[in-house]
């Protein structure tokens, strides 16, 4: 195998003379050149594996190197040398192409750490190695024909070969995990972590501890020293889902690692490297919240170098059928069953025209209550219960309701909690959503029946109409004892 190549452009001698020598230490040769115009030459006249750009030079920038490579040499990676603190510059060069970008002054480890990935990537692209052949089989997790989920799909491949951070934008319940965790996956860093967190189940005061890890000693029950989120996804990916639920003192620090590549656990003197990409998520309007002071600008702009959005199932009816089949073989999985249930005509029907507010997470949901209460091994529309969908008045375009409804638990009534205090059965009430609606007026006929019937649950389910079985069901998803 020939000496792998790499074309450093910088028109300070010191950062030609580092990187030189650094690379040439991970038996890499280096073309080092000074000037847009000997750059350009240089690309025109040999191959290289890995390319490497100062932001300002003599007679032109670094940017018109990057958008050159992008444009003519698109197997080549490229990286930025930023100076320190320049996030614009390092946003900028990512969306127009970039691997990756290094600050000065350059981090020895943080530099051999982003060549050995590169390096990769560019030998995949080499070999020919597409993005959903290098794992085979995660991209059948992503359900779906519909041409909305082929753009998805082709959009996750081209972000896998890249560093830039993503901003996945989608309502609850669409897949945003998994279409982070197949960037992941299908990418150079696929051998590393993929650490996914959800940043509002973090409480505040133990944010900070979470994220960047603390020193043994450094607050009251600090017995040991822990390692933060950062840490652990060294390597690999972090993926920030609910990142809207960060709390602004937590974004100043977020920003600050995403920016230096670094983090300080409380307690410690001195900051530590870390190699991590960052994906992140919200269910929620991020430019919105920009806009009202809830989200800072700043993080929002590194954050969102590219933003990938995920549709709701309403706008993909035509993958329903699909997903649905792969549910039901999940669940006879699951409860090792001989064969999956089978959804009847009408039941297909039902689901097609259903507007999903809970997306593929309600599908799911829906389909298990299905599974547990249908007698056999065929759903019938009646067995999926789907609640009715409220009128609709004037010019509301449809999936309003599905927006309507967007906070209220996914999945029916399946994960309803009992309210403080019942609604008349008559009308909902304006304080409650459809789902808990539902789940009271089911948890007191449950209870009516099981009263009459002195807790004989067999006798309880006969006066209810359904199987034993599905009483079963429906008392443990109400919490009912």
């Amino acid at each position: 195998m020939s000496q792998q190549t790499v074309l450093v452009i910088d028109d300070e001698r010191d950062i030609r003379e580092l990187l030189t020598i650094t690379l040439g230490r991970m038996d890499l040769k280096v073309d080092a050149v000074g000037t847009v115009a000997e750059a350009r030459r240089a690309l025109a006249d040999h191959h290289y594996d890995l390319c490497f750009t100062d932001m300002r030079l003599p007679d032109g920038s670094g940017q018109e190197i990057i958008e050159l490579i992008a444009a003519e040499y698109d197997e080549t990676p490229v990286a930025m040398i930023t100076a320190y603190g320049n996030v614009d510059a390092a946003v900028t060069a990512l969306k127009a192409g970039a691997f990756d970008f290094v600050s000065k002054p350059v981090d020895i480890q943080m530099l051999r750490r982003l060549v050995r990935t590169a390096l990769k990537l560019a030998e995949e692209k080499r070999n020919g190695v597409t993005a959903s052949s290098a794992t085979p089989g995660s991209g059948d997790r992503l359900i779906g024909d519909s041409t909305v989920m082929q753009q998805v799909r082709n959009t996750i491949g081209k972000l896998a070969r890249n560093q830039a951070p993503v901003y996945i934008a989608g309502e609850s319940g669409v897949g945003k995990e998994l279409v982070a965790r197949l960037i992941h996956e299908q990418g150079p860093r696929a051998t590393g972590p993929f650490i996914p967190v959800n940043c509002g189940a973090i409480p505040s005061e133990l944010m900070e501890s979470e994220f960047f890890g603390h020193r043994k000693g450094s607050f009251t029950g600090a017995v040991a020293d822990k390692e933060g989120l950062f840490q652990a996804a060294h390597g690999g990916t972090l993926f920030l889902d609910e990142v809207a639920e960060l709390p602004l003192h937590m974004q100043v620090k977020l920003l600050r690692a995403i920016q230096e590549k670094a983090v300080r656990p409380i307690g410690a003197r001195e900051e530590i490297a870390v190699d991590v990409r960052i994906l992140s998520a919200t269910h929620k309007n991020l430019a919105a919240l920009v806009d009202q002071g809830q989200f800072r600008q700043d993080l929002f702009y590194r954050i969102n170098v590219i933003e990938l959005r995920v549709p709701p199932l309403r706008e993909r009816r035509g993958d329903v059928p699909l997903l649905a089949d792969f549910v039901l073989r999940q669940l006879a999985t699951k409860s090792r069953s001989d064969a999956p249930a089978r959804l009847l005509p009408e039941a297909k029907q039902a689901l097609e025209d259903y507007d999903f507010p809970g997306n593929v997470r309600e599908l799911e949901n829906i389909l298990e209550r299905a599974v547990a209460m249908c007698d056999g091994d065929r759903i019938d529309a009646s067995d999926l219960m789907l609640p009715q969908r409220p009128q609709r008045h004037g010019a509301e375009q449809p999936g309003a309701a599905g927006h309507a409804a967007h906070h209220a638990p996914a999945g029916g009534f399946a994960h309803a909690h009992p309210p403080t205090a019942p609604a008349p059965a008559s009308t909902p009430s304006s304080e409650l959503g459809l789902d808990d609606y539902i789940s009271n007026l089911e948890r007191t006929a449950i209870m009516k029946a099981l009263e009459e019937s002195r807790y004989n649950k067999t006798a309880a389910a006969r006066k209810l109409g359904i199987t034993f079985r599905a009483l079963r069901y429906k008392l443990k998803k109400l919490g009912i004892d």
